[in-house]
C-alpha cells in the first residue's frame, strides 16, 4: 500500500509560481509511474503530467505545456510539479497519483488558487 501526501499549494497571483511536492511511502517509489491530476470546481479530474519510473518520460496536457514541469527524486521518494506563469484557470485541487501495473494510488490533494 502506497501513501501519497501532497504539499505546496496555496494562493498566488496570476503570473506567479508554485512548486507542488508529493511524498510517497509504503512502496518502492522508483518502480511507480507518478503523475499529477487536477480537479476544478464543477469539473472532472483531469490529467496534468506524468513521469516514468526512471524519470526519462514526461507527458504534459496541452493546457500546461511550457509552463509546468514534472520531476522526481527517487532518493527522496518525492515527485514535484513546478508551475510557472500561473493562470486563473489553473485553479483546482491538485492530486498526486502513483501507478504500477493494475495498482493506482491517490493523495488527498492540495488546493491551488490563482487570483486574477
Amino acid at each position: 500500500q502506497v501513501q501519497l501526501v501532497e504539499s505546496g499549494g496555496g494562493l498566488v497571483q496570476a503570473g506567479g509560481s508554485l512548486r507542488l511536492s508529493c511524498a510517497a511511502s509504503g512502496g518502492t517509489f522508483s518502480t511507480y509511474r507518478m503523475g499529477w491530476f487536477r480537479q476544478a470546481p464543477g469539473k472532472e479530474r483531469a490529467f496534468v503530467a506524468s513521469i516514468g519510473s526512471g524519470g526519462a518520460i514526461t507527458y504534459n496536457a496541452d493546457s500546461v505545456k511550457g509552463r509546468f514541469t514534472i520531476s522526481r527524486d527517487n532518493a527522496k521518494n518525492t515527485v514535484y510539479l513546478q508551475m510557472n506563469s500561473l493562470k486563473p484557470e489553473d485553479t483546482a485541487v491538485y492530486y498526486c497519483n502513483a501507478q504500477r501495473g493494475g495498482d493506482t494510488y491517490w493523495g488527498q490533494g492540495t488546493q491551488v488558487t490563482v487570483s486574477s
